[in-house]
């Protein structure tokens, strides 16, 4: 895997905790360079310290994914830094769930804004930079709620379809020069969880995730879809709890 890795440039979305920062730290012991962005730049400055501390190529940039502008400047960025993107992972989520009847529309908003305009900003970015370069690779993180409905998680569940639908959308639409990888997490150690504002879904959720798996286990199958040869896609991955029936 390290000879495959060595020396790419994958900038992530949502970098600060969860999935993108233990993917960080996988890919940058790699050999990997590597551009990490969310909103707490606390958080990715003492990343980027550690991992440089440890002998990774890292840079970080404030990155609110809702805003287009921002992600075309995190894109930018790391054509400034390295030269190149050869790895774009769509990461950044939210998971504020609840019943629809409790009508939290602004929680609705943030999921669709998040969950599928980020993803949608991050391939508007880099698209054009990979179609120039010939190569390149998008994995968009989706989710078992991509592949299954359950209560409270309708519109979450909503978004999670839209990444798989648009992420294969996108592997018919490029050609053999782009890969296009979706990841899709069973229950996973993160912060996603925090965000649920509903005291029920809250609690039902602290229950659902007692038998999460490790952050850094999605972090390797990551790795595993970028180390392929060039002329291989790992479309989709779907990685779960052994114990999860779900």
């Amino acid at each position: 895997m390290t000879t495959d890795i060595q020396g790419k440039v994958v900038a992530i979305t949502g970098a600060s905790s969860g999935i993108g920062e233990a993917t960080a730290r996988l890919l940058a012991s790699q050999g990997a360079k590597v551009v990490l962005g969310a909103r707490r730049t606390d958080r990715l400055e003492a990343l980027t310290g550690e991992l440089r501390a440890k002998g990774g190529e890292v840079r970080y940039r404030p990155l609110d994914v809702t805003k287009r502008e921002d992600v075309e400047g995190f894109v930018a960025f790391t054509l400034k830094e390295f030269g190149r993107l050869d790895v774009l992972i769509n990461n950044a989520g939210v998971m504020p769930l609840s019943k629809l009847e409790e009508l939290k529309l602004d929680e609705w908003n943030r999921m669709i804004d998040v969950n599928i305009r980020g993803v949608l900003h991050g391939i508007a970015a880099g698209l054009p930079v990979m179609k120039r370069q010939k190569s390149g690779q998008f994995i968009n993180l989706s989710s078992i709620g991509g592949h299954a409905v359950s209560p409270t998680a309708a519109v979450y569940c909503a978004t999670k379809f839209a990444v798989m639908a648009i992420s294969e959308g996108l592997r018919q639409e490029v050609g053999a020069d782009i890969r296009v990888t979706v990841i899709s997490p069973g229950v996973t150690t993160s912060e996603l969880a925090d965000s649920i504002s509903d005291p029920a879904s809250r609690e039902y959720m602290r229950e659902f995730r007692k038998d999460a798996i490790p952050a850094d286990a999605i972090a390797r199958a990551i790795g595993y879809a970028i180390s392929q040869p060039a002329d291989v896609d790992v479309s989709e991955i779907i990685i779960r709890p052994t114990s999860s029936p779900y």
